[in-house]
């Protein structure tokens, strides 16, 4: 494992480690579980994607991010973060959009012609291919982590009982000598997030409380654990705060693969992860509640503590 713009950098190339059981997949595990507990997050070396598929999406979000805005706000959602984001007034330079289970062709093609009534299969094709690689990338992850943890039984529920949230981002450069937040420091509230971006901005807090960028690197994603992974995990898995900072005079485009606990599917630590050295941490709870409640309460901190904190 090696280490890339101060957080682990872990190397999924070799097909070969990715057999499950190998010796190669038991090293990996170990490091993806030491960077989890760590970090909440590392970058993952993933050449299953092609570059051309990378260049054909970004080239494809930025069609879609220059669409009129009475277009992009025709993507909504009952759910909180699903919809369009856009021209808010804390982060001014951030939109978004968000495309539900998009491994899905059905619901690719559904927002696409939400956006383009005269169609655009090449942007179609593009997301619904790079979904359904990023997915894939998210279940070895998983399993990764739970095979670690010693719950691997728990695997094929949780999976099935999860959820998926594809989002396309642009970040306008503020076109100064100053920097500008492009998204504010928070932790995701998911299960796991692959992100990939096109030209730097992301930043992490580190565990000794010191903001770092993350750089971007091709054939690299970098992969965050989220509250409800860490809730689940009774602690032992690590939710890493980011944020984006935009300089300069380019604009920024990135894209992420959210997985998330389905509605109704409690987030609830398994005993196994419950003795006398690891007291319950959180009280089960329900991720879409929870999630409208930080969209009511965004600036609070410390909000999965307060909404499910056991003690």
């Amino acid at each position: 494992m090696g280490v890339e713009s101060g957080i682990p950098c872990i190397d999924f190339s070799n097909l070969a480690d990715l057999v499950e059981g190998s010796e190669g997949w038991k090293s990996l595990c170990k490091q993806v579980r030491e960077a989890c507990e760590s970090f909440g997050c590392f970058q993952v070396v993933y050449d299953q994607v092609p570059v051309k598929l990378h260049e054909e999406l970004l080239m494809g979000s930025k069609e879609l991010f220059d669409l009129p805005n009475e277009i992009k706000e025709k993507n909504v959602s009952s759910k909180p973060y699903h919809g369009y984001i856009g021209k808010i007034k804390e982060v001014p330079l951030y939109e978004s959009l968000g495309v539900h289970d998009a491994p899905n062709l059905d619901q690719v093609e559904a927002f696409v012609d939400l956006m383009w009534p005269n169609g655009n299969p090449a942007f179609c094709q593009a997301l619904n291919s790079m979904a359904k690689k990023i997915q894939k990338l998210e279940g070895i992850v998983r399993k990764m982590i739970f095979q670690n943890l010693g719950v691997e039984d728990y695997y094929d529920s949780h999976m099935k009982s999860s959820d998926c949230i594809f989002r396309v981002m642009k970040y306008n450069a503020p076109r100064s000598d100053d920097s500008a937040v492009g998204l504010q420091a928070h932790k995701d509230k998911n299960i796991l997030t692959i992100l990939y971006q096109d030209i730097h901005g992301l930043e992490l807090l580190s565990p000794g409380g010191e903001w770092f960028q993350v750089l971007p690197k091709p054939g690299t994603f970098t992969v965050f654990a989220g509250e409800a992974l860490m809730a689940w995990s009774n602690g032992r898995i690590q939710a890493a705060k980011h944020r984006v900072i935009m300089q300069g005079e380019k604009d920024r485009y990135s894209y992420a693969f959210f997985s998330a606990p389905k509605g109704g599917a409690p987030v609830e630590t398994p005993k196994e992860l419950v003795d006398d050295d690891h007291p319950l941490l959180f009280r089960p709870f329900d991720y879409m509640d929870f999630l409208r409640y930080y969209q009511a309460n965004p600036r609070l901190d410390n909000s999965l503590e307060i909404y499910a904190g056991a003690v």
